[in-house]
């Protein structure tokens, strides 16, 4: 059999909405469109190594738009938000960088320590997101397992890799437990898929586990270093713009079980990032920057059933943050956060077969420096067991969000400056009402939603014509209509993922002399993606993903408002070597040159071959 790639799973589970705080989820708990397990074949990038963002860009649930790749620099947007709207979460705690949204994947984690990748939206986003109004991403600690690997790749453009990874675990026999115990190391770097698209990457990460019978306590330590360029990297001036980032973070997270079904989860974080921008590589000293952010926090969230029908869902995050900064102007330089949430949850059995699920409460989110807000969380939901054992769940959801704006958007400069702030910037609020249904059997599976968001104050980056010399925070009303499906099915060698989502927008910007938006109107009418796990023998396995787009019309973007990406993986474990497997990778097999970002070039094509040997 391969080694050391994981087969596509995908569990069938409807209205996931992480019913523990360990990620479980619960076949009574309502939510939107979730597929836990990996969304996408491909599970290892192609130009450097793995993150826990990485391969999201053919990811059904969400829209990764990059800057030279998505391991340097990720936006994600979830259902036409923008970057800033979305968060990601790790155990109990959303990570956050007061600076820029651009910063919020920064996660210096190895991926074999976090499960995959939870989109939570709509009243999952409303009871646990921080700061994100629309979605959040959310990872949750694996369990420690003995075992590790090396690996060495080189590919086209002057790409090179080395990773190594070990973990051990052991009995505590005195206590009927265990202890764990993995650490991490990996570098790559490449002259770019394009000119002026170089990076050198590396990250060390160390992680201590303690699991009972009844709980798991994580200790962690996590430091990266990341130099990139790229050509327009955030400016649509023709100037070659490079980032220079370290990124440290130290978590403590503990999940505890209890009495029947009810369990709750503790996470601590203190994360200091930094960043040194150049605006033009040839010539620093036209305009750089040096920032210096620094987070605390502490979080909490879990489940408490009173009854059988009767729990008590809840999260809270109290947040630190400060910056010093070389481009802000006024003393907008440090906040505190406050969130609070409580869902209250009561469960019908109206048949052997068939339930029906309420969930009724609110979150209350305030800083101090904003004005504060009360939210709404609620939904219902059918859920039905046929004959057959397959699975039928209808629901209908209303919830609100709220988030503030990040330094960047409204502690610079009003009137000077490549990314000009706006000190008039109010508290962003999202209201989401959906209906969905899921249909779920043993070898195939299709999750449908419908819903409608009305974002108000959003904080977007526009342009001007008239005004050429900077990109401006500007907020803006939009009302979104979206419709997703995505469909799963397994056969005898193949696992298939398709999807379909549909966006529509109307906005109505709150300034003047706005020609163009760089995040809040990037966004694609349609897109399509097709993935595929295919193991024709024992030793060889392909995979592939595709995904094709429509972008909405932009006048920064350069060139066709359409791509096609596709990722696709050979992967060979010759029977002689019962350790080694051989990796031949390509992604953007078609070379497309689309713009992701209006006005930044888009990447070119990426070879590679890894020789992987585990233990």
């Amino acid at each position: 059999m391969l080694r050391a790639v994981n087969t596509l799973l995908f569990s069938a589970i409807s209205m996931a909405s992480l019913a523990s705080t360990n990620g479980d989820t619960r076949l009574d708990d309502i939510e939107n469109i979730t597929v836990e397990g990996k969304a996408t074949a491909n599970t290892i990038p192609v130009g450097t190594f793995a993150a826990p963002i990485s391969n999201l860009e053919y990811d059904p649930r969400v829209d990764l738009q990059s800057r030279n790749m998505a391991e340097a620099q990720a936006d994600i947007s979830i259902r036409g938000g923008i970057f800033e709207n979305t968060g990601f979460r790790v155990g109990s705690n959303t990570l956050y960088d007061p600076q820029t949204g651009h910063y919020f994947a920064e996660i210096p984690i190895a991926p074999e320590m976090l499960t995959p990748a939870s989109v939570l939206t709509g009243v999952n986003n409303s009871l646990y997101g921080v700061n994100s109004s629309v979605g959040t991403v959310s990872y949750q600690w694996k369990p420690i397992q003995t075992g590790g690997g090396l690996s060495v790749g080189a590919g086209n453009n002057g790409f090179n890799i080395q990773r190594i990874y070990s973990a051990y675990r052991w009995p505590d026999d005195s206590k009927n437990g265990s202890w764990g115990a993995e650490v991490e190391y990996s570098r790559s770097q490449s002259d770019g898929t394009i000119e002026n698209g170089d990076h050198q990457f590396e990250r060390a990460s160390a992680r201590i586990q303690r699991i009972d019978s009844d709980s798991q306590t994580d200790l962690f330590f996590g430091y990266q270093e990341k130099f990139f360029g790229w050509p327009n990297m955030y400016t649509p001036w023709n100037v070659n713009e490079t980032e220079d980032l370290r990124t440290r973070l130290l978590m403590l997270n503990h999940v505890q079980e209890y009495a029947t079904n009810s369990s709750f989860e503790v996470s601590a974080y203190y994360r200091k990032h930094n960043d040194h921008y150049v605006y033009s590589r040839e010539n620093p000293e036209i305009f750089q920057a040096f920032h210096e952010t620094d987070v605390k926090s502490l979080a909490w969230s879990g489940n408490h059933h009173i009854n059988s029908d009767i729990a008590i869902n809840y999260a809270g995050q109290f947040m630190a943050d400060e910056i010093e900064s070389t481009s802000l102007e006024n003393n907008f330089t440090s906040r505190d956060y406050y969130k609070f949430s409580i869902v209250p949850e009561y469960q019908k059995q109206l048949t052997n077969s068939q339930s029906l699920t309420f969930r009724l409460g609110g979150a209350f989110d305030d800083t101090n420096r904003d004005d504060s807000r009360f939210s709404v969380i609620s939904d219902v939901s059918l859920f039905t067991v046929n004959a057959d054992n397959s699975t039928r769940t209808f629901y209908f959801s209303y919830a609100e969000a709220t988030q503030v704006a990040g330094y960047s958007a409204i502690g610079g400069s009003e009137t000077g400056g490549l990314f000009r702030s706006n000190y008039d910037l109010q508290r962003e609020s999202s209201q989401n009402l959906e209906l969905g249904l899921s249909l779920d059997k043993l070898d195939w599976r299709l999750d449908s939603a419908i819903f409608y968001r009305w974002d108000n104050e959003l904080t977007d980056w526009t342009y001007s014509f008239d005004s050429t010399s900077a990109r401006t925070a500007n907020q803006v009303d939009i009302e979104t209509l979206g419709l997703e499906f995505i469909a799963i099915k397994s056969l005898d060698s193949v696992t298939l993922v398709a999807s379909y989502t549909f966006l529509d927008k109307s906005e109505n910007y709150l300034g003047e002399n706005i020609d163009a938006s760089f995040y809040a109107l990037n966004y694609p009418p349609h897109r399509v993606t097709l993935g595929a796990t295919w193991s024709p023998s024992e030793t060889v396995e392909i995979r592939i993903d595709n995904e094709w787009r429509k972008q909405e019309d932009n006048a920064l973007r350069k060139g066709d408002d359409s791509a096609l990406f596709t990722h696709l993986t050979l992967t060979y474990a010759p029977a002689q070597f019962d350790a080694l497997d051989i990796v031949l990778a390509v992604d953007n097999l078609w070379d497309e040159s689309f713009e992701e970002i209006p006005g930044t070039p888009g990447r070119g094509d990426q070879f590679s071959a890894t020789v992987n040997y585990h233990w």
